[in-house]
């Protein structure tokens, strides 16, 4: 079989890639497609991914094109992976919201709906035309963010689409180190939007180790997931670390407001990257790759695809339809939670009814999510002011008038509606 990987000049590739050259018996590709618009850059990307197969002795044939068209025909499932726009417009995504005293974040709050902006047309042109070449039963596996609006809007225009994000395996890998445990052997009870999730039960062989780790690990959760322990013990849950965005938005403000933005990091770290794969002698994904974020996500990618091309029926998070998983949420809204996987399509697992304190939060951002997505199909400045009212780090008149203004006005040459 093909798979296809848009957005393939990625330095994320390699790690996707060395996932399915060490997993033979877990999904039999034959060829895989890399497309990305930077010939230059793919050529050095590819180039890595090439000496990775090779070294491992993976017969899959590695192809790179700037054709979508070319590199999607035939393919079982597409893996998109873009940034729209690239480093330079996640610094403006991270920067502008702190002149309104509002987190500056890639995914979450303004900054999040900034991205969507730009993404969710762009996605969406991307997913028309691969339905066209390669026809509708290929899958498309989205991990380009926000992949819970992102995957709503590829699922509202019938695409045959699953949102892949990483916080979850990340999890259940820390959970398994800190238990010294097999990782397959630990289960989540992982449940929210997301980058808005909440762990409410670990089971080891079956069994919910959670209180335990609250009591014997607490320390550590406190520390991986940026939260104080005493919160977690009080939720009876345990928070992604995405949660510290709401529930310590003006302490991270300000930790913002004196740093620089995350995009400067990555983008030095890109650099540094690009230059090692260059070396005809490197085979082995290299330690500074583990600084990228993304962790886990080739063993994400590779266990969701396979799933889904082969229908093994085994249960991993996703982002897909809630249907009655949630009920206080409508039917259509995307959730993040563990479901079985399918060649059909993910069936999330029933889940016990949720707190207030967690079921309103969700309720909250999933509105926000609707018009964020309304604002990125049909446009117009009243619209972003519309989600940037409904979401909860925002909901302010004045600080959601200007960011309205400021957002449409650094994306301008992203948005054609805005260039009227």
């Amino acid at each position: 079989m093909k798979l296809t990987v848009i957005g393939g000049g990625s330095t994320y590739t390699p790690e996707l890639v060395s996932g399915i050259a060490d997993r033979h018996a877990g999904l039999d590709i034959e060829e895989i497609a890399l497309v990305d618009p930077d010939m230059e850059r793919l050529e050095v990307v590819g180039g890595f991914a090439r000496r990775l197969l090779d070294h491992a002795g993976h017969p899959a044939k590695l192809r790179l094109t700037s054709d979508l068209e070319a590199g999607v025909d035939g393919a079982a499932a597409v893996l998109l992976q873009l940034r729209v726009g690239g480093q330079a417009a996640r610094a403006t995504d991270e920067t502008v919201p702190l002149e309104c005293g509002c987190v500056g974040q890639e995914t979450t709050g303004a900054g999040g709906l900034a991205k969507a902006l730009r993404t969710v047309p762009v996605v969406l042109d991307v997913a028309d035309r691969v339905r066209q070449i390669a026809g509708e039963k290929a899958w498309i596996v989205d991990f380009t963010n926000p992949v819970g609006i992102v995957t709503r809007a590829l699922l509202n225009a019938g695409h045959r689409a699953v949102g892949l994000c990483n916080v979850a395996i990340t999890f259940q890998r820390w959970v398994a180190g800190q238990l010294g445990v097999a990782p397959d052997t630990v289960a989540l009870e992982h449940v929210g939007l997301n980058h808005l999730t909440w762990v409410r039960a670990v089971r080891v062989d079956g069994v919910d180790v959670l209180p335990r780790l609250l009591a014997d690990h607490a320390d550590q959760l406190a520390e991986h997931v940026g939260l104080p322990a005493a919160l977690m013990r009080r939720l009876g849950a345990v928070p992604s670390y995405y949660l510290k965005y709401y529930y310590r938005h003006d302490e991270i403000v300000a930790e913002e407001r004196v740093r620089s933005p995350r995009a400067e990091d990555v983008a030095a770290l890109e650099h540094d990257l690009l230059d090692l794969y260059r070396d005809p002698s490197l085979v082995a994904k290299p330690a500074l790759l583990e600084q990228r974020g993304g962790a886990y996500y080739s063993e994400a990618a590779v266990q969701l695809v396979a799933s889904l091309l082969t229908g093994r029926g085994d249960v991993q998070v996703v982002n897909t339809r809630n249907g009655s998983t949630l009920p206080f949420l409508p039917a259509d809204a995307v959730v993040e939670v563990p479901a079985r996987i399918t060649g059909a399509s993910p069936a999330p697992l029933p889940m016990a009814p949720l707190p207030p304190a967690i079921a309103g939060l969700i309720a909250h951002v999933t509105a926000y999510e609707n018009l964020a997505l309304e604002a990125a199909l049909y446009g117009g400045r009243d619209r972003v002011f519309d989600a940037l009212m409904a979401h909860p780090l925002i909901g302010q008149i004045e600080q959601a008038t200007t960011l309205a203004d400021r957002l449409v006005a650094v994306n301008r040459h992203f948005l054609p509606w805005a260039a009227k």
